[in-house]
């Protein structure tokens, strides 16, 4: 292709459509319910083998070990973003500090204020806090989408 023909064309953020917002959503639903798995089994069996440490320890320690992965799911299948690591990544692990806080509001309000029952509470608490993730992930985290070249008009 030609230098001047190049240079009226340009990349165009591509705006995702409504069927590409709920693939997002759905695969965003797959990755965490996946995530929240993977995290139940790999601490359930690290308390269940002994170790010695604590279980609260082991606990955190198997939640830090999955945020790598389930970053890497979300980056590429939840939100199939082009956004580069060095950016996606830090701002993934501020939503997730952000996630600890929230969840920790949320429960105390399902808890402390509104005194619904435990399970009730837990599940608040999930959608609540898993919401929140969903829309600061797509809008701020992995903003960064797919552009496709279209000729300058």
């Amino acid at each position: 292709m030609s230098a001047a023909l190049h240079s009226l064309m340009h990349a165009v953020p591509t705006s995702p459509s409504k069927r590409e917002k709920t693939g997002d959503l759905f695969n965003f639903i797959g990755v965490g319910a996946s995530g929240a798995l993977a995290y139940v089994v790999l601490s359930s069996a690290l308390i269940w083998l002994h170790t010695g440490v604590a279980d609260w320890l082991v606990n955190a320690a198997s939640y830090g070990v999955l945020i790598l992965p389930v970053y890497v799911m979300h980056h590429r299948y939840s939100f199939s973003t082009d956004a580069a690591h060095s950016q996606a990544l830090p701002r993934y692990l501020a939503v997730q500090g952000m996630a600890l806080v929230l969840a920790t509001a949320f429960s105390y309000g399902a808890h402390e204020i509104l005194a619904l029952p435990t399970l009730l509470a837990s599940i608040a608490v999930v959608v609540l806090t898993a919401s929140v993730n969903y829309v600061v992930l797509r809008s701020w985290a992995f903003a960064h989408r797919r552009t496709r070249v279209m000729l300058a008009a």
